[in-house]
């Protein structure tokens, strides 16, 4: 079993006709997910890599029976194309697009309050399940053995890099998502980490943090009280960072002591977590708690 994407997804990709859409929707068909349908507004009607185009999600869901949508759409109508998949309940939504303006990402958490829909995002590289499907853009190549190691992760090429050095070590991956660096997302670190220790299927969980914000405090926090729980195996990235300036994601900054990597590697240790403090060591530290 793997989480939020199983063998009764139907995937729709909300732009998909655009360049992005194209090359990755390809690339989830290679990987062998089932995409049914394409949403680009005034495209309706168009046959685009052998996938029905429609004008909108309330068409391509009661067209196609789709449950799960990726967006690829341009920032300024992205927020648009979520709240439309909330309103038709999809079951998991998977936004790729960078760049949605925080005021976006509060009208659509309060939405979202209620709702049936997990959204993944935005600004992330989406969800994988090895040998079974893929709703995102993590590379085929790279995510090529299903295990019992669950992934979730703020960084998308730290996430390929956690990945390949499991899997060069003969284990395998059973899902990995990662849920975006943006300050405001949709699912948390500890909201994937409660479906984690849920599946029967995964045994250890590698989370990979970064500077800014409470995300991995709060996950630590929870983990910490719990009775029943599975190895967990961290690492937070942005190690150097100075304090208040941006790097790279907008969540990634600074305004507390508590949001630095040191603070939140020292509790997260105190949480019982394995702490990584290098990249590199990430599979390593994996065969070591898990061998």
């Amino acid at each position: 079993m793997s989480i939020l994407i199983d063998k009764n997804i139907k995937v729709l990709v909300q732009g998909l006709t655009g360049k992005e859409g194209l090359f990755h929707t390809e690339q989830m068909i290679n990987y062998g997910t089932p995409i049914v349908g394409g949403i680009t507004p005034g495209k309706g009607g168009q046959i685009s890599l052998g996938v029905p185009i429609f004008n909108t999600i309330e068409e391509a869901v009661n067209q196609t029976g789709g449950n799960v949508s990726v967006i690829f759409v341009p920032s300024a109508f992205a927020s648009d194309a979520i709240l439309e998949s909330i309103y038709m309940n999809i079951q998991v939504i998977v936004c790729i697009t960078e760049g949605i303006p925080v005021s976006d990402m509060i009208r659509i958490k309060h939405f979202l309050k209620g709702k049936k829909s997990y959204l993944i995002g935005p600004n992330c590289p989406g969800i994988i399940s090895p040998e079974k499907y893929k709703v995102g853009i993590m590379p085929n190549s790279v995510f090529k053995k299903k295990g019992n190691i669950g992934i979730v992760s703020r960084s998308g090429t730290l996430t390929y890099e956690a990945a390949d050095q499991i899997v060069k070590l003969g284990y395998g991956i059973s899902t990995a998502v990662g849920i975006g660096g943006d300050s405001i997302i949709g699912m948390n670190v500890k909201e994937v980490m409660e479906l984690f220790l849920r599946d029967s299927e995964t045994e250890c969980i590698v989370m990979i943090g970064e500077i800014g914000g409470r995300l991995e405090i709060e996950a630590s926090e929870w983990i910490k009280k719990l009775e029943n729980k599975k190895p967990v195996i961290g690492f937070i990235a942005g190690q150097t960072a100075p304090k208040g300036r941006i790097m790279g994601h907008a969540g990634a900054i600074i305004e507390k002591k508590i949001e630095t990597a040191q603070e939140k590697m020292k509790i997260m240790e105190e949480s019982g977590i394995h702490i990584v403090k290098s990249p590199a060591n990430i599979g390593n530290t994996v065969y070591e708690v898990f061998h």
